[in-house]
């Protein structure tokens, strides 16, 4: 459980020096360049990311609750959306993009919650609470960011952009749930 904790602190703390660090950061920023730091980022992205995927795995199975029938049917649901707003987030601003501002973040927060509606075991409860806490907290801090004049949102392109983020949204959903999902993590999310 110890790795768990060391790795949820050390990816979200890394993903939170926006908050946390905002002066070293652009520092570090100016420092490495716009390429040096996407590189650096990326790496050190993967490296505590690493270590929280092998903390979860070695973390025991303790059961704390169990969640009522139906609830795995309610997370696959909320994932269209957290699969919708991913999308968006990594095209060109359509509609869903600027009404949500912040649509990985939301993405993530739906992906979180959902998730720990339907897990009751330890390790999953500290690690969607986890990624639920932050979303929170970094959703607040850039709406404070923002008031303030220090993040602009991306402006509106085009509505086509959320006929794309749409399909690949439906397309990542179905993938996930048909046999990526239990590829990656070991767990079909239905049973077929």
């Amino acid at each position: 459980m110890t790795l768990l904790i060391l790795g949820l602190i050390l990816f979200l703390g890394q993903h939170s020096l926006r908050i946390i660090a905002p002066d070293q950061r652009l520092r570090l920023m100016a420092q490495l360049g716009d390429g040096g730091w996407k590189i650096g980022y990326s790496l050190l992205s993967l490296l505590t990311l690493a270590v929280l995927i092998y903390g979860y795995a070695a973390a025991p199975v303790i059961n704390v609750w169990y969640p009522p029938m139906g609830m795995n049917h309610l997370t696959v649901t909320l994932m269209l959306f957290a699969s919708i707003c991913l999308a968006a987030s990594l095209l060109p601003a359509g509609h869903i993009a600027t009404k949500t501002k912040h649509p990985l973040i939301l993405a993530v927060k739906i992906w979180a919650f959902s998730h720990l509606a339907s897990n009751g075991d330890l390790r999953s409860i500290l690690l969607f609470a986890a990624f639920l806490a932050w979303g929170v907290i970094m959703r607040i801090a850039l709406k404070r960011a923002e008031r303030a004049g220090a993040v602009t949102l991306r402006p509106f392109m085009s509505a086509r952009y959320d006929f794309g983020a749409i399909g690949l949204g439906v397309v990542f959903w179905g993938a996930m749930i048909f046999r990526l999902h239990e590829w990656l993590i070991g767990v079909q999310p239905l049973p077929f």
